[in-house]
C-alpha cells in the first residue's frame, strides 16, 4: 500500500521554468532565489508572484533594507505580466525596513508572523533576504542563532501552508550559509558579460522530491519579463530516420538520382562548398519542391535573408506563410534560444522541411560564451530535430583548395546522414562549378563528379567530369584543344 503524499506543483507562469523545474514548483516549499546584483531576481520574484498570486491564495511581499516598495513598482510595472489591479487585492507589499533597525532578527520574525496570521497569504517573498543577515551579524553570537532563525521561518511558513520565496545577492554558491542547507529549493541566477553579448543563465541546484534538468540554463529578460530556454528533450532511438523508405524530392533535375531516388524523409543533409558555389539556390529549391508537394517548411536565415532578387520563389513561399523565416539578430542567443524558435514555428506549421543556412553564420550569431562548444551543441541540435520528424539540410562553408575534400570545417560530417559536396574546378580558364554525392546513410547512391551551372531556372546538372584524377590529385582540368 502506498501512503506517499502528493506534492501539488504550482504552474510558474515563467516559460520555459517548469520544464527545468521538472514540472512546476512544489508548493508550500521553501525557495531561495539567489544571485549577484542585476542578473534578474526581483524581475523572476515579481512574474511568479503576479502569476500565482489571487484572492484565493494571496501574496505578501516583504522589502527589507533594500529598494522602498514604490521605487521597486516603478519599475516592474514595465512588464507585461505586471497587474496593477493585483495591488492590495491579491498582493500586499510590507517594508521590514523599521522592524530591522529597532529589533533585528527577532522584531523581523514578529513581524513576520504578525503579517502571516493576519493576511493569510499562500505565497510569501523576503527581498532582500541577505540584507536580514548582514544586518543581523553584530546581534549573532553563533552560526547556531543564525541556523535557529532560519529553521523557524521555514517551519512557520510551512506549518501556514505557504509557499516562500527568499530573494538574496550571493556571489558564491559555495558560501557557507544555514539557508542554503534548509531551504527545499535553490534557483541560481548568474550573468556573464563576453564582448557585446550579455549572457543570463539559470541552475536548478536543488529541489527537494522532484528531479530537475541539470546544468546552466540561458533566459532572457525582455517586455514579457523572464524566458527560460530549456534544452529539447532528446529520446534515444528516436530518430525518424531509422528504417525510413520513403524519399523526398530536392527540386532539382538528377540530383535526386543521384542520391538513390531522393532524400530519405527524416535525415539531415550537409551541403558544402565554397562561396557562390550554389548552396543558398539548392536549399531554396528543397523547400520549393516541398511546397509543390504540399509541405511546409522552416528557415533558419543566419547571412543574407532571401529577397526577391535572389530567391524569388523562396520569398514568395516565406510571404504566402507556407515557409516561416526564424531569424533572430540578437547578440546573445544560445543553441537552446534557437531551437525553440526552430520547434515553435515547426509545430506551428507542422513543417517537414528545414533549412538552416549557413553553420558559419550560425556559429557566428551565437554568443560568443556558446562558440567553443558549438560542436557538441549542434549535435544535440540535429538529435532533437530528428524527435520533431522533419528532414534537415545544412549548408556549410568551406574554403576551396584544390587538393582535399573536406565537408565541413567543424568535424560534424559524420553527425549527418548525407553529404552534397560542391567545388569549383579551372577548365580553360574558366572556373566551372561541379557536384558530388560523398554519403546517403544506408542507401545506395552515385558517385560521380557532375558538373553544374545556374540559371534563372536554379541549378542544372550536366553530364560527368572526363579527368576525374586531374580534379582529386590537385592538378587544375583543362580541356585539350580539338
Amino acid at each position: 500500500m502506498n501512503n506517499s503524499v502528493i506534492i501539488n506543483r504550482l504552474a510558474t507562469g515563467v516559460p520555459g521554468l517548469d520544464d527545468v523545474l521538472g514540472g512546476g514548483l512544489p508548493e508550500f516549499s521553501f525557495n531561495l532565489l539567489a544571485g549577484p546584483p542585476g542578473c534578474g531576481k526581483t524581475t523572476l520574484a515579481h512574474q511568479l508572484m503576479f502569476t500565482l498570486a489571487t484572492p484565493q491564495r494571496p501574496a505578501i511581499y516583504f522589502t527589507v533594507l533594500g529598494e522602498p516598495p514604490l521605487k521597486m513598482l516603478r519599475y516592474q510595472q514595465q512588464f507585461d505580466f505586471f497587474d496593477d489591479a493585483a495591488i492590495n487585492r491579491s498582493i500586499r507589499f510590507v517594508s521590514l525596513t523599521d522592524d530591522m533597525l529597532a529589533g533585528g532578527l527577532k522584531q523581523v520574525l514578529r513581524r513576520i508572523v504578525a503579517e502571516v496570521e493576519t493576511h493569510n497569504p499562500g505565497l510569501v517573498f523576503v527581498d532582500s533576504f541577505r540584507s536580514v543577515m548582514l544586518a543581523s551579524a553584530p546581534e549573532r553570537k553563533t552560526f547556531l542563532n543564525l541556523q535557529h532563525f532560519v529553521q523557524q521561518l521555514g517551519m512557520l511558513m510551512t506549518g501556514w501552508q505557504a509557499t516562500t520565496f527568499l530573494i538574496g545577492e550571493y556571489f558564491n554558491e559555495a558560501e557557507a550559509n544555514p539557508v542554503f542547507t534548509i531551504a527545499d529549493g535553490l534557483i541560481w541566477l548568474r550573468q556573464s558579460v563576453q564582448r557585446n553579448s550579455m549572457v543570463r543563465k539559470m541552475e536548478i541546484m536543488k529541489m527537494r522530491g522532484q528531479s530537475t534538468l541539470p546544468g546552466l540554463h540561458t533566459f532572457r529578460i525582455d517586455g514579457a519579463g523572464i524566458q527560460v530556454f530549456a534544452p529539447a528533450r532528446i529520446v534515444v532511438g528516436s530518430s525518424a530516420a531509422a528504417g525510413t523508405s520513403e524519399r523526398l524530392q530536392m527540386g532539382v533535375p538528377r540530383l535526386d538520382d543521384m542520391l538513390g531516388g531522393g532524400l530519405p524523409r527524416g535525415y539531415s543533409l550537409l551541403v558544402a562548398g565554397p562561396s557562390g558555389s550554389g548552396k543558398s539556390i539548392l536549399a531554396a529549391a528543397f523547400l520549393a519542391e516541398g511546397a509543390r508537394c504540399g509541405e511546409t517548411g522552416v528557415m533558419a536565415a543566419f547571412e543574407k535573408l532571401p529577397n526577391r532578387a535572389y530567391t524569388p520563389i523562396l520569398a514568395e513561399l516565406i510571404d504566402s506563410g507556407r515557409v516561416a523565416l526564424v531569424n533572430n539578430r540578437a547578440p546573445d542567443l544560445s543553441i537552446d534560444e534557437i531551437m525553440l524558435l526552430l520547434v515553435q514555428e515547426i509545430r506551428r506549421l507542422r513543417a517537414t522541411r528545414v533549412v538552416i543556412d549557413s553553420l558559419s553564420g550560425f556559429e557566428l550569431a551565437l554568443a560568443p560564451t556558446f562558440r567553443p562548444d558549438f560542436r557538441e551543441n549542434l549535435s544535440r541540435m540535429i538529435a532533437a530535430l530528428a524527435v520533431e520528424r522533419v528532414t534537415v539540410l545544412m549548408t556549410s562553408e568551406l574554403e576551396d583548395r584544390y587538393t582535399d575534400l573536406r565537408f565541413s570545417p567543424y568535424g560534424t560530417a559524420f553527425m549527418t546522414d548525407a553529404i552534397i559536396v560542391q567545388r569549383y574546378i579551372e577548365v580553360d580558364s574558366r572556373l566551372l562549378r561541379m557536384l558530388a554525392v560523398v554519403k546517403v546513410r544506408a542507401s545506395a547512391h552515385s558517385d560521380e563528379l557532375r558538373l553544374f551551372s545556374i540559371n534563372d531556372d536554379g541549378i542544372q546538372i550536366s553530364g560527368m567530369l572526363a579527368d576525374q584524377e586531374g580534379l582529386l590529385g590537385g592538378r587544375p582540368t583543362r580541356k585539350k584543344p580539338s
